[in-house]
């Protein structure tokens, strides 16, 4: 009777690992493979080696793919990394991949530039973390490059080209047209931030850019996107919807 009660609370057991431990084995690094907070300590211009997960995929020319990636402690994003288009098709949402790269930054935005990458087995896609209390505070930039949401943003005025108030701008100065990234500012707590939607990350037949294209002064919305970072926040929103 010992013998089969061991038994049973053995399978159990590596039945709970199984449940609950996978997430912890992808996150076993390989030999060589920088952690995030290793990552986050290399100086500018060293070379990294990160292993990581596809969250979106930005753009493909030239045989470049820029990339958001992220694992379970931080994100990192992948300019401009040498991808074949055939490679670029099996970057879907949650692949692991390794990638080794140079450290860069642009405007405040922390990259891996002149990357290489291989597909690893795993699988991750990340929840986006609610950093609307860190608006405006030191720790936000702890966060860059993840997956994030907005609660509660209020819509505010833009000045368009011809000094007219609006509630989103072609480009950033009002200059662009249907198609070119959308600008458009929020407030929360008497800060007023500016968001973008990046159009090539979401073109124009996206539903995120339909929704600012639709969005009205005033209006009460909650959001979500990657917290990107060019001089000082700028994220690049994926999704937009009436505040809960």
């Amino acid at each position: 009777m010992k013998k089969l009660l061991a038994f049973i609370l053995a399978a159990a057991l590596t039945l709970s690992l199984a449940a609950c431990g996978g997430e912890s084995a992808d996150d076993v690094k390989s030999e060589g493979v920088m952690t995030h907070d290793e990552y986050i300590a290399a100086p500018l211009d060293s070379q990294v080696v990160v292993e990581t997960y596809v969250q979106a995929k930005q753009s493909w020319w030239d045989n470049k793919a820029t990339v958001y990636t992220q694992d379970k402690d931080g994100a990192y994003f992948l300019y401009n990394m040498a991808c074949t288009e055939e490679d670029y098709a099996k970057l879907t949402k949650g692949t692991k991949i390794k990638v080794t790269g140079y450290k860069s930054e642009w405007s405040g935005e922390v990259e891996i530039i002149d990357a290489t990458f291989e597909i690893l087995d795993g699988n991750y896609v990340a929840d986006a973390l609610d950093v609307t209390s860190m608006l405006g505070t030191d720790g936000l930039i702890d966060h860059q490059n993840e997956f994030v949401a907005f609660k509660g943003m209020t819509v505010e005025a833009s000045k368009d080209a011809d000094g007219n108030d609006a509630a989103f701008l072609y480009n950033s100065d009002g200059s662009g047209e249907d198609g070119n990234d959308l600008y458009f500012k929020v407030s929360l707590n008497g800060e007023t931030y500016t968001f973008v939607v990046e159009s090539y990350l979401c073109d124009n037949t996206t539903e995120v850019y339909s929704a600012v294209k639709n969005l009205s002064i005033g209006d009460k919305i909650d959001l979500e996107g990657f917290l990107y970072w060019y001089n000082g926040v700028n994220p690049h929103i994926t999704s937009v919807s009436a505040a809960k």
